[in-house]
C-alpha cells in the first residue's frame, strides 16, 4: 500500500459497495452489513448496490432489476436506515461512471496488470473477458474518491483493489493536485475498515475456504432469505469433527469446520470465541449445532419476515435507492465539478 501521508482535512465518511448478483448469505452479514448498522449512528455511510460492477459480467437484465431490489431490502431488513445513511444504487449517480474515466487516464497499465483478481476471474480466457472487468479497480476507486471516502470495509479478496485507489489518489494529487495551491491532498488516501470477529465466515462444507455465493453448492451458505427449515437443515449437515467443543480458543488449531461453527456463534451473540467455549467447552457437535441452529433463526427470521414484506412493495424500495442517488450526488456532484476544473476541463 501506498505509505504517504494524506494531510486531507475534510470529514470522516465511510463508503462500501455490494454486487447485486445473487443472494447475501451470512457471511456478507456478519462480516459487513451487522457492522454498517452499528457504525450508522457514530459515522457518515454510503452504502451502494454496485450494479455497474455487476455488468462486467453478463447479467439477465430482469434478474439484475430483481437483485439489486433485493439487497435493498436486506439491507433495510437488517438494520440499516434510509435516513441516517446513503443507500442507492451506483447507476443512478453519474459521477462514478465520469469520475472512474478520468481515473482510468490517471491509472497506469502496469498496475492494472497486477491485479490477481482479474486473473483469477478471466481464467485462461482473458482475450475475451470484458474491458469493464479489466478496469473494475479505476472504478472502484472512482466510487471511493468520488465521495471522498476516508474509510472502505473490505474483504481479503478487495484489499488490493484498496491499495490501488490509494495510488491513483496519490497520483491525482501529485499530477493535479499540485497544481493549485491548497489542493495537494484532494483527494484522502482511503483506509481499510478492520472489522469485528464475525469478518471472515467460512463455508459450512470447508472451512478453509470463505463462505462465498459463487459456490456451486448451495449447502456451503447460509442465504439471508432462507427459511427456518432450510437453515436447520445446512447447520445440521455442516462439516465438524468427531472431537467435542475445547474449553480454549487454542483447542481449535487445526479444527477449521469447528472453529467456524464457534466463530459464527459468537457473532451472532455479539460475544468471544472464548466466551462461547467458556460455556460451551465439552459439548458434542449433536449438542452444540442445536443450540447454534436456535441462535440462527433467533436473528435471521426477523430479518426474513422483513425482507418479504418490503419486496412486496418495489415501489417503496425504488423511491429509498432514488432518495438515496439524490442525497449522493449532492456530495459527489462539487467533488467531480473540482476535478474537471484541476484537470482544465471547460
Amino acid at each position: 500500500m501506498n505509505d504517504t501521508p494524506s494531510a486531507y482535512n475534510g470529514p470522516t465518511r465511510v463508503f462500501s459497495g455490494v454486487q447485486p448478483t445473487g443472494n447475501l448469505h451470512l457471511g456478507n452479514y456478519l462480516g459487513a452489513i451487522k457492522n454498517f448498522v452499528k457504525m450508522q449512528d457514530t459515522h457518515a455511510g454510503l452504502y451502494c448496490i454496485v450494479d455497474m460492477h455487476a455488468i462486467t459480467v453478463f447479467q439477465d437484465p430482469k434478474e439484475l432489476k430483481a437483485s439489486i431490489r433485493e439487497v435493498t431490502a436486506l439491507f433495510m431488513a437488517s438494520g440499516l436506515d434510509p435516513k441516517k445513511s446513503i443507500l442507492f444504487n451506483q447507476s443512478k449517480v453519474s459521477a462514478h461512471a465520469e469520475l472512474a474515466w478520468i481515473l482510468n487516464c490517471v491509472a497506469r497499465m502496469g498496475w492494472l496488470n497486477r491485479m490477481t483478481q482479474f486473473k483469477e476471474k478471466a481464467g485462461k480466457h482473458k482475450e475475451n473477458a470484458s474491458v469493464g472487468l479489466f478496469a473494475y479497480p479505476v472504478l472502484m476507486a472512482a466510487d471511493i474518491l468520488a465521495y471522498r471516502a476516508t474509510h472502505v470495509p473490505v474483504g481479503d479478496d478487495q484489499k488490493q483493489h484498496l491499495e490501488l485507489a490509494r495510488d491513483i489518489a496519490q497520483k491525482f494529487n501529485n499530477d493535479y493536485g499540485a497544481l493549485k495551491q491548497g489542493c495537494e491532498n484532494f483527494f484522502p488516501l482511503p483506509d481499510p475498515l478492520i472489522q469485528g470477529p464475525g469478518a471472515r465466515i467460512m463455508s459450512l462444507r470447508d472451512g478453509s475456504k470463505k463462505m462465498s455465493k459463487s459456490e456451486t453448492s448451495d449447502m456451503t451458505r447460509i442465504n439471508m432469505t432462507d427459511d427456518a427449515d432450510t437453515i436447520a437443515q445446512k447447520i445440521r449437515k455442516a462439516r465438524t469433527d468427531p472431537d467435542p467443543l475445547p474449553s480454549e480458543v487454542g483447542g481449535l488449531e487445526g479444527r477449521a469446520e469447528a472453529r467456524n461453527l464457534v466463530g459464527i456463534y459468537a457473532a451472532l451473540s455479539d460475544t468471544t470465541a472464548e466466551e462461547v467455549l467458556n460455556e460451551m467447552g465439552g459439548l458434542q457437535f449433536s449438542e452444540f449445532k442445536p443450540k447454534l441452529v436456535d441462535l440462527t433463526l433467533s436473528v435471521l427470521e426477523p430479518i426474513n419476515h422483513r425482507f418479504v414484506e418490503l419486496m412486496n412493495n418495489a415501489e417503496e424500495i425504488d423511491l429509498i435507492l432514488a432518495d438515496g442517488a439524490g442525497r449522493a450526488a449532492e456530495i459527489a456532484d462539487p467533488i467531480l465539478a473540482e476535478v474537471k476544473e484541476l484537470v482544465g476541463f471547460v
